[in-house]
């Protein structure tokens, strides 16, 4: 059927319905209705033409033309002609000109007029999805209100007005249940377009939707004199929020739980009863901790940065109280500031500190051949090794009770002979282990060292120079959510991921595999001198070389006192 009068105006208002209907822009609805033309004319007049369609979108007149494009070699004649054969199109063809040839529309017939619609719904679908999708990719982050269109196995389907979302089960509340007509409210956790359309994914348990609906409870969050430093959640149970106020005159906590608790309840009756705890922020995390673990007393605290871990005493009668129902509440606080948490009881750690200190005690006895009494001396003024009582300033053990400078020589020279028995013996069974020449001229590395090295099969420089900085000073590595501590070979002589990382790449240096100029770039200025250095030239390696054949331990000894 050709396009009359009557039959254009009403194209266009069909064009203008549907894109009212789908909210979207009308010349897209006609965009969709001139390929519908183009392919049934294409299916009419041979689908090798390039058939392109047009409505007007003021008029309605449809008007079609077969295109074809001048080119310098003709590859497809359907489609692309000559310049020699535009010239009777055209005056003065050139290449990229379009001829267009005008057609009358074809006869629509039942099955044409079908795979038309599905054309035109095909395009109308993905304009709605497009617009969908732009409408809310900059809107997540926002709390939004919508209404429950369906069910389906546990995942709540919302009308949010211009789309749909969806509300899975496990971004739901505890014993939430709803039901289609119910009013939602939730957090636009993500949006994302994928094939079957944009997906719009919220969430009632984010933890930032509980920062969210505080912003919206207390206007001096809204208006950035309260900041939300931290949100953790129990969902439908408990909850901690960390909130810090940038002017002095107003309270944080107070601000944000409201006169009589309006502010706070509000939120705790949207979250369905969840208790939430209120914490003033401190940018000292075992401070902040201490808040955190609020109602418990905390009457010590242990921070490990390195580790991330921070370690917690409590009086005995408080640690159910620190730990919570299920632990919840060192969960959430675990959560609140980002660190592992072990909780322990005062005589816990009582009972720890005495077996350190008898462990400590011990070992002064037995290496250094003195009685209990200045064993405990020395535990209890902080020495812990044989390295600190032999390269220590003297001062520091005449300051100690009871010491002299005659006494505080003989004990130096008493753990210094230690050592020296010490590095001796790992010398021997580090070379009964195969451990070649180069290892043991390697400045920085200790005959104890070298002894743990050659245990794990660590024989010669190129084999350490071969190792990761981690493998060397230990590590924690993240696994399903939980830090996992990675043992380190060296890492009982307290080296640091830094002085790993110096020694192996001051052994690659002197094996030549690096330059310096590659080593400064890695390390930065200072440290690649440092490491530089740190391989030792010649004169210095075959001194070092020479000290272990024939003495052994004053190496070794050497070597401590210039890392002490």
């Amino acid at each position: 059927m050709s396009v009359t009068s009557a039959n254009r105006l009403e194209l266009l208002q069909i064009a203008d319905a549907v894109a009212r209907e789908k909210m979207i822009d009308p010349a897209l609805v006609i965009e969709a209705m001139e390929e519908s033309y183009a392919k049934a004319a294409r299916s009419r007049y041979g689908a090798e033409y390039d058939i392109r369609a047009h409505i007007d979108p003021k008029t309605g007149e449809l008007t079609m033309h077969r295109v074809r494009t001048v080119v310098d070699e003709v590859e497809n004649g359907f489609t692309e002609l000559t310049p020699a054969d535009a010239r009777e199109f055209l005056d003065d063809p050139k290449v990229g000109d379009e001829i267009r040839d005008e057609l009358p529309p074809p006869e629509m017939g039942r099955i044409a007029a079908q795979s038309a619609k599905q054309v035109i719904m095909q395009k109308v679908r993905e304009a709605e999805r497009e617009r969908q999708y732009e409408e809310f990719k900059d809107r997540v982050g926002e709390i939004i209100n919508g209404l429950v269109k369906r069910v389906e196995y546990g995942n709540v389907i919302v009308d949010v007005g211009r789309g749909e979302a969806i509300v899975r089960r496990d971004q739901l509340i505890n014993r939430e249940t709803y039901r289609p007509g119910d009013r939602i409210r939730a957090y636009i956790r993500d949006v994302r377009l994928e094939t079957r359309g944009p997906q719009i994914f919220l969430s009632r348990t984010a933890p930032e939707f509980m920062a969210e609906l505080f912003k919206m409870e207390v206007p001096e969050i809204y208006d950035g004199i309260i900041d939300i430093k931290a949100v953790a959640r129990d969902p439908g149970s408990r909850a901690k929020i960390g909130v810090i106020s940038y002017d002095n005159s107003i309270d944080p906590v107070g601000a944000c739980v409201g006169m009589r608790g309006s502010r706070v309840q509000a939120v705790v009756n949207e979250l369905q009863g969840e208790k939430i705890d209120i914490i003033p922020w401190n940018e000292d995390q075992p401070t902040f901790l201490v808040n955190a673990l609020q109602p418990a007393e905390v009457t010590k605290v242990v921070f490990d940065e390195d580790a991330e871990r921070i370690e917690v005493v409590v009086p005995d009668d408080q640690l159910s109280l620190a730990i919570g129902r299920r632990g919840q509440n060192v969960r959430l606080a675990s959560q609140l500031t980002g660190f592992d948490i072990d909780i322990m009881t005062e005589a816990e750690e009582s009972e720890r500190r005495q077996r350190e200190f008898a462990e400590r005690t011990q070992n002064f006895m037995d290496t250094m051949n003195v009685d209990e009494m200045v064993a405990q001396l020395l535990v209890s003024e902080g020495f812990e090794t044989l390295e600190e009582v032999a390269f220590v300033d003297v001062d520091e053990l005449t300051s100690i009770d009871g010491f002299d400078e005659s006494t505080a020589e003989e004990l130096q020279a008493r753990a210094r002979e230690s050592l020296e028995e010490i590095n001796q013996k790992a010398i021997e069974h580090a070379r009964e282990l195969g451990v070649q020449q180069d290892l043991f001229d390697y400045e920085g590395l200790t005959p104890q060292m070298i002894e743990k090295l050659a245990e794990d099969g660590i024989l010669n420089l190129e084999e350490f120079a071969r190792c990761a900085d981690w493998e060397l000073a230990g590590g924690y590595t993240t696994v399903d959510g939980k830090r996992v501590k990675d043992d380190g070979l060296l890492e009982q002589f307290d080296m640091s991921l830094e002085e790993a990382q110096h020694l192996i790449m001051g052994a690659r240096l002197s094996l030549g595999w690096i330059t310096e100029e590659e080593l400064a770039a890695q390390m930065g200025g200072d440290d690649a001198e440092g490491a530089a250095d740190g391989e030792g030239d010649g004169e210095d390696a075959d001194g070092t070389a020479d000290a272990v054949d024939e003495t052994g331990g004053d190496a070794g000894a050497a070597q401590q006192e210039e890392t002490a």
